[in-house]
C-alpha cells in the first residue's frame, strides 16, 4: 500500500472548559483530527478520569478500549468553526 500523502491544515483550538491546547484539521463538518500533546491530555479532566477507571479495570484483569472523545473539546471545536477561526478544508495532496 502507498504511503498516504494527503496534507491537513492543523490550526491550534484552546479547550474552553480545562485550557488544553492542541492541534486540530477540521477536513469536513463530521471528519475532524485532533493531535493531542502529553501536556494537553494531562490536563483534560475527561481523559484523567477515563485513564483512572482504565487503571482500576486493568488491575482486575480487565481490558479497555480507545478513548472516544472529550465532550468539552468537541464543544470547543464546534464553537472555533462557528466562530470562523478554525477552517473546514479538505485535505491536500500538495
Amino acid at each position: 500500500m502507498p504511503a498516504d500523502e494527503r496534507r491537513g491544515s492543523v490550526q491550534p483550538v484552546r479547550c474552553a472548559r480545562c485550557g488544553a491546547a492542541v492541534q486540530v484539521a477540521k477536513f469536513s463538518p463530521q471528519h475532524t483530527s485532533v493531535q493531542w500533546t502529553a501536556a494537553a491530555a494531562a490536563s483534560c479532566a475527561e481523559f484523567r478520569a477515563v485513564w483512572e477507571f482504565r487503571a482500576v479495570r486493568a488491575a482486575a484483569g480487565s481490558g479497555g478500549g480507545p478513548i472516544e472523545v472529550c465532550r468539552a473539546l468537541r464543544d470547543s471545536i464546534d464553537a472555533a468553526v462557528a466562530a470562523g477561526t478554525l477552517a473546514v478544508r479538505p485535505p491536500s495532496y500538495e
